[in-house]
């Protein structure tokens, strides 16, 4: 494995993109790497596994800003683990918020559906429902 990656390296290694890696370090979650002669940025590994860090938080849903928090935590391991914590309980707490307003539009879809008549559009149910958010079962969805 090399030791100094390029920023394509990095993306192809990493599957973040190029502008993607860009905008990291523009809003300082990745530190700005070093430079070539000829201004070409190159990484190393801890740079890549924070990107990996990042990319992976990304995927969890967890905003940038508690990226931020917990790449700080990261770098100082010696501290308790309570901030964290905390940032993946809210992160959790969103997530179940997500899901209840998703199982309601489920069920709200199924209604749509099975009250479905199958005839003219005149009479679709579902075209009743969104041309009139008071026939819907839920206030949010």
């Amino acid at each position: 494995m090399k030791s100094e990656l390029t920023i394509g390296d990095v993306a192809r290694e990493s599957g973040v993109k190029v502008p993607t890696i860009r905008y990291y370090e523009q809003i300082g979650l990745l530190p700005e790497p070093p430079r070539t002669d000829g201004n070409r940025r190159f990484y190393d590994q801890k740079g890549l596994r924070r990107l990996a860090f990042i990319r992976h938080a990304r995927e969890l849903g967890f905003e940038v800003s508690a990226i931020r928090t917990l790449l700080a935590l990261q770098d100082d391991p010696a501290q308790p683990c309570a901030t964290a914590d905390a940032i993946a309980k809210a992160r959790l707490v969103e997530v179940e918020q997500r899901i209840a307003s998703l199982m309601a539009l489920k069920a709200e879809l199924e209604v749509m559906v099975e009250e479905c008549r199958h005839g003219r559009l005149a009479e679709c149910r579902v075209i009743e429902v969104l041309a009139d958010h008071g026939k819907c079962m839920h206030d949010h969805h």
